[in-house]
């Protein structure tokens, strides 16, 4: 034992260092070039137009800690959004409720995935219960619901990678756009939450200005706003979060004023100027909703955020006009978002040509990011409703057709998940195993399969490509005589 008590390995460790040890001085130079490379690039860099930090680089420095941790899924994710949102007339999406969906979304050409809190409160959050969306849910949830999209997403790329073949739109991984609620507490939570998003690789994260604790969806009546003040700090908490993990993360700010009618505080002056001087029993202020307080809340919020929502009741074209047209005459780079929401009953409001063309209209007016929120709810339940009801009624025969509307719309459209074997990864994992085996294994699981041998195209039997296929198991000895490194190979259990 070394004199130190540490003993003679931890001095070779010592001795073996291969980073140099900073002097004081070459320490603080260093720390002031990350400062002025975090300035400058804030500075100059075109994807920072337009926002605004109350913070300061050597801030930020300070608190990311001594070791970067890279995101590579959020930062790749936020940067093609980035790119989608400033290169194409528009970028639409659905809400994925699993990983399946979002695979399907992006297999059918769709750019970007929607990761609802609504939908994650009804059947996909981390108490295992099916909630309103009332921030019911442990906040963790949506983070979780991220986590095991990209996991989904991953899984397809390595099966289609693994084949030799090009994912759709040249990448599975799609950009995920993800519900942060109203922060699920103050603004130490939203940046905590801002965080998990990040690291389950979300790409864009929203934040509403509704109170966290007395949080409603933006379609349901008694919702209660917090200040301006409050709501831009959770906006700034966010981009600290992700200045701090050094990702790109877009945010996006919401703003239920069109429809809120009660108020935490009538602190900041904006917000004086829809009080109506009344209180309720539970202390809030009553206020005038509407579009007007909706615009002053956006511009409120305009520095701080990429991209601002304005949550509406109806598809109104003309009230989407006037929120962007008022935005633009400030902040005429600032991207809208638009809910293009489920709970509209879409043909009673407008006509056929209408809804054909709203999301054009749309994005003439600069909503760059159009989105349903709880598609994957609805075309989930409505799915199996129609799949049990034509069971109950017709036995095997339901089934089967929607069998051959698989077959069909494979043979069609692409659409891979008829061969569900293959499509959950079972060929990508006997490829795993003849890599370990040497090519030698006898227990690959596709080749021989009910699947292999039905779900061709042309109803022959599938095998492998030949670049893919494993070499002729030739005849071998019993295995006792194996040599030992033969003995590797798995035994069953």
């Amino acid at each position: 034992m070394s004199a130190n008590g540490k003993g003679k390995h931890a001095t070779q460790r010592h001795h073996n260092q291969t980073e140099p040890v900073l002097g004081e001085t070459e320490r603080l130079a260093q720390y002031a070039l990350a400062q002025d490379c975090l300035h400058y690039d804030w500075a100059n860099n075109e994807r920072w137009k337009g926002v605004e930090r109350t913070y300061s680089a050597e801030d930020v420095l300070r608190l990311r800690g001594s070791v970067h941790v890279e995101h590579t899924l959020a930062r790749m994710g936020a940067e093609r959004l980035w790119q989608l949102l400033e290169t194409e007339p528009y970028v639409n999406a659905l809400g994925a409720m699993t990983g399946n969906q979002a695979v399907q979304q992006v297999q059918a050409g769709l750019q970007a995935v929607y990761v609802s809190g609504w939908q994650v409160a009804a059947d996909a959050n981390n108490a295992g219960q099916m909630y309103p969306d009332q921030s019911l849910y442990p906040a963790d949830s949506v983070p979780h619901m991220c986590r095991r999209i990209n996991n989904a997403l991953q899984r397809a790329d390595q099966i289609h990678h693994a084949e030799g073949k090009v994912p759709p739109t040249q990448t599975w991984f799609a950009p995920l756009v993800a519900d942060a609620e109203a922060g699920f507490g103050g603004t130490l939570n939203a940046f905590e939450l801002m965080k998990g998003m990040i690291e389950a690789g979300a790409a864009c994260v929203h934040f509403e200005d509704q109170l966290s604790s007395a949080k409603k969806c933006g379609h349901l009546g008694g919702k209660v706003l917090v200040s301006t003040t409050e709501a831009i700090q959770k906006l700034v908490a966010a981009r600290l979060a992700a200045d701090v993990l050094g990702v790109p993360t877009l945010v996006m700010a919401r703003t239920d004023a069109n429809s809120a009618h009660l108020l935490t505080s009538d602190i900041d002056p904006r917000d004086r100027a829809f009080c109506t001087g009344e209180r309720t029993p539970e202390g809030f202020f009553c206020i005038r909703g509407g579009i007007d307080s909706a615009i002053a809340r956006g511009l409120a919020y305009a520095p701080y955020a990429d991209l601002i929502w304005c949550e509406t009741s109806e598809p109104n074209i003309e009230e989407a006009r006037r929120f962007a047209e008022a935005i633009h005459a400030r902040y005429p780079e600032k991207m809208l978002a638009y809910n293009c929401s489920p709970s509209f009953n879409w043909r009673k409001k407008l006509d056929e040509a209408a809804i054909a063309s709203f999301q054009l209209e749309l994005a003439r007016m600069g909503y760059k990011f159009q989105f349903v929120t709880l598609a994957g709810f609805h075309a989930l339940n409505l799915s199996m409703f129609e799949l049990a009801r034509h069971y109950r009624e017709t036995g095997m025969s339901a089934y089967s057709n929607l069998q051959e509307k698989e077959f069909a719309s494979e043979r069609e459209h692409g659409y891979q998940a008829t061969k569900h074997q293959r499509f959950v990864g079972t060929g990508y994992f006997d490829q795993v195993q003849q890599v370990i085996s040497g090519g030698l294994s006898s227990t690959t699981a596709l080749e021989g399969s009910t699947e292999a041998e039905q779900f061709s195209a042309d109803g022959q039997k599938i095998s492998k490509p030949r670049s893919q296929a494993a070499p002729p198991i030739p005849s071998q000895p019993p295995i006792s005589d194996w040599p030992q490194e033969e003995m590797l190979q798995p035994s069953g259990d």
